[in-house]
């Protein structure tokens, strides 16, 4: 049999739609068609003719297949494969794992170490990692990060925990937030410096923190100067998510006006916290986060201990009238910051950070001399090279690349 021209192929494309159609219509339709009678139509090959429409018995995976809408129209008339991409990256993604850096911040006894134990589910929090340091309050706010490899199900998570002890504990609070504002931009800086080199790693670590998540204290009230302060400077170089801590201790009608009061708040001081409106590009995004962000602040409890429950093991905090299920809708919002943290926004943190957060941080210290005042302010960890010195940050080339193109 000769080789079909580009013009037939095109034409069996336009007449399996044809036939789609014909199929659905309850009535029979006339018009394009090839004959299936012996013989042909008699009209002399292929024509309209006022025969019915035969359907052609198409296997499905040979059906023509319509392109998403695009400048070019293209249509596809068997399958390609493109869908194989999701798994070889799920593979790779399996092979090589992935990191995620939180931090949290709050006033001591708001349960931050709990609530981190609690939603990766092992000891991965400051206080678990070193249980035989006793605790006391600093006298000035010191960061203490904990770096942990986390495996489930064959995927591999590299996820830094950054806890802020210190934080709001002083009689004077006063600029409190400048070393939580240091340390992020220290994390940009040093992704700079490795993105900036003529000959950059094929894969740059990431120390960026990806989400804050802060806790307020459970007052019952509006927010505290210091609250409002913190998330207005925050939320600028960071995703901030708040979260009222120990909700237990709040009554259902005290947690629903607290929360309210928040959102009014937030909103008056145009304070902008994550999932933030103005990033939502698709539809279908902004009506999920904008059921999300009705929901914010979570009213969270942790608990990082097992009970029993209806034959049942469940994490929960055990009182005199029950135990409350920290993964119980029914009982707090903490099922919510779990899947907004990992389960549905993981991913999201991570590029609002790098498209967002850190491209605005790279603009700008690229803006600054053009390059002479990135050495001068970059931290003080330099990398060393082989002879063991100090390796001083090049002075600012233009080389082309995803980020200096």
């Amino acid at each position: 049999m000769a080789a079909a021209s580009a013009g037939q192929l095109g034409s069996l494309g336009s007449l399996g739609r044809q036939q789609a159609a014909a199929r659905a219509s309850p009535t029979p339709r006339t018009g394009w068609h090839i004959c299936g009678r012996r013989g042909g139509c008699g009209a002399g090959g292929r024509r309209r003719c006022g025969a019915l429409m035969e359907p052609l018995a198409v296997p499905e995976e040979e059906m023509p297949l319509t392109a998403a809408p695009g400048p070019t129209g293209c249509q596809l008339f068997g399958y390609v494969g493109i869908e194989a991409v999701l798994d070889q990256m799920k593979i790779k993604t399996m092979k090589t794992g992935f990191e995620f850096n939180i931090m949290v911040v709050g006033q001591s006894g708001l349960g931050k170490s709990t609530m981190v134990n609690t939603l990766f589910k092992s000891k991965v929090s400051r206080k678990a990692s070193q249980p035989s340091q006793e605790e006391r309050i600093p006298k000035t706010v010191q960061l203490q990060s904990i770096t942990h490899v986390i495996e489930e199900k064959g995927v591999k998570m590299k996820l830094t925990v950054t806890d802020t002890p210190g934080f709001g504990d002083q009689i004077n609070n006063e600029n409190c937030w400048d070393p939580i504002i240091k340390y992020i931009n220290e994390q940009y800086e040093r992704y700079l410096r490795e993105e900036i080199l003529i000959t950059r790693k094929r894969k740059i670590p990431d120390t960026r923190v990806h989400g804050c998540v802060y806790f307020v204290p459970p007052t019952g009230h509006w927010l505290r100067p210091l609250d409002l302060e913190f998330m207005r400077r925050l939320s600028k170089i960071v995703n901030v998510v708040p979260v009222i801590a120990k909700a237990d201790t709040l009554t259902l009608e005290e947690r629903a006006e607290f929360k309210q009061r928040i959102q009014e708040d937030l909103k008056t001081h145009a304070i902008s916290v994550y999932p933030q409106e103005d990033f939502d590009q698709d539809p279908d995004d902004r009506v999920r986060n904008d059921r999300i962000r009705e929901k914010i602040p979570f009213a969270v409890v942790g608990a990082d201990q097992e009970h029993q429950v209806n034959g049942k093991r469940v994490l929960g905090r055990k009182t005199k009238w029950g135990i409350i299920e920290v993964e119980n809708p029914a009982h707090c919002e903490f099922p919510l910051l779990r899947d907004l943290l990992i389960r549905s926004h993981l991913q999201d943190l991570k590029d609002i950070t790098h498209n967002v957060h850190y491209e605005s941080y790279r603009v700008r210290r690229l803006n600054e001399s053009n390059g002479p005042a990135l050495t001068a302010a970059s931290p003080p960890e330099l990398p060393l090279d082989p002879c063991g010195s100090a390796r001083p940050l090049p002075t600012l080339v233009a080389v082309p690349g995803p980020c200096l193109g």
